[in-house]
């Protein structure tokens, strides 16, 4: 009892929402579609267009799970989160899973009751400033105005960045992604920082690209992953081997032109689902895989199709690539 009352509010709060937890697979399949918070918009990551359709290699993540348990990848429902309220409508269930380029850290894993399925891409923060202020290395950048939105890992890295190198700065602090751009093209800061990936996503939304640069150091290692809560494991499990699914299909070669082509290759017709068992411990159909990579495509159909060189965003692989690539990419075996 006495350890019980030294438990703090916030942690009382997550062992009531794991306390009254229910299966999420069974939730998902009652209601017919999966609740998945995404980024408010984020070109490349998740953003909608003017119609409502959602894309991005996060979007896609989302897809795959209801792919898994589905078998219809469309069937998501979409709850844009700013990076103060993700957690929040995680813990409480009022969404399935988190999206949204969302930094994989040991307090988000171990201490808010959450757990992280993975990464689905390994990134970096770094700096964005204005052409004409001639800077060229985040190294020049004493007594600028930063801007960096809260409740981001950013802030830290930022303040640890600073004080490593003997860089003072102001900082200038916007609640929404949105908001801190506004205030960038406005001038209320000289420089940007955040995760490359969105430097180079709002970059590509300017009017004129070329009017900014993106400076090349990176100041910290910001894995972004799907999220889900602690406690039912069945869950957890379905949404790392989702996007592990997507991993595998491009590490042997399968996409969604030649899913439906039968090989000889054991590891290939495991994935599929059409020999072994492996769908049985997920509790879900036997083509399971196979609905993700059909109608999701594998990883590498995802990433270039959102980021990769050929998109506005124009993102290499880099680290990203398979670990037998030159990358880090990888995943556990199926079997």
């Amino acid at each position: 009892m006495k350890q019980l009352l030294k438990l703090s509010a916030a942690s009382l709060l997550v062992v009531g929402a794991l306390s009254v937890q229910a299966s999420t697979l069974s939730d998902v399949q009652a209601k017919g579609h999966v609740s998945c918070g995404v980024s408010k918009g984020l070109a490349g990551f998740s953003s909608a267009d003017s119609s409502g359709t959602w894309t991005g290699i996060d979007v896609d993540v989302c897809r795959a799970v209801a792919a898994a348990t589905l078998g219809d990848a469309t069937k998501v429902k979409f709850v844009p989160l700013t990076a103060k309220e993700r957690f929040t409508a995680l813990q409480s269930g009022e969404i399935d899973m988190l999206s949204r380029n969302t930094t994989w850290t040991i307090t988000r894993d171990a201490s808010l009751g959450l757990n992280f399925a993975g990464v689905n891409y390994y990134d970096g923060q770094g700096f964005m400033v204005k052409s004409s202020l001639g800077v060229s290395s985040a190294m020049e950048l004493s007594g600028a105005a930063i801007c960096i939105q809260a409740g981001t890992t950013t802030e830290l890295n930022l303040a640890d960045w600073g004080k490593a190198n003997g860089i003072e700065y102001n900082s200038v602090v916007s609640d929404t992604n949105a908001q801190t751009l506004t205030n960038y093209d406005a001038g209320r800061c000289d420089v940007l920082t955040t995760d490359a990936s969105g430097l180079y996503s709002m970059r590509a939304g300017a009017n004129d690209p070329s009017e900014h640069v993106v400076l090349p150091e990176i100041i910290s290692k910001e894995p972004l992953g799907p999220v889900v809560r602690q406690g039912d494991d069945q869950w957890f499990n379905i949404v790392r081997w989702s996007l592990n699914a997507m991993i595998t299909a491009e590490e042997i070669g399968v996409n969604s032109g030649n899913v439906d082509d039968v090989s000889n290759n054991p590891e290939r017709e495991r994935l599929m689902g059409r020999s072994g068992s492996t769908h049985e411990y997920v509790g879900l159909t036997p083509d399971w895989t196979y609905q993700i990579v059909k109608q999701v495509g594998n990883y590498a159909e995802s990433f270039e199709r959102n980021i990769g060189l050929s998109t506005p965003i124009g993102i290499a692989r880099g680290v990203n690539a398979l670990w037998s690539q030159g990358g880090i990419l990888y995943s556990p075996p199926f079997r």
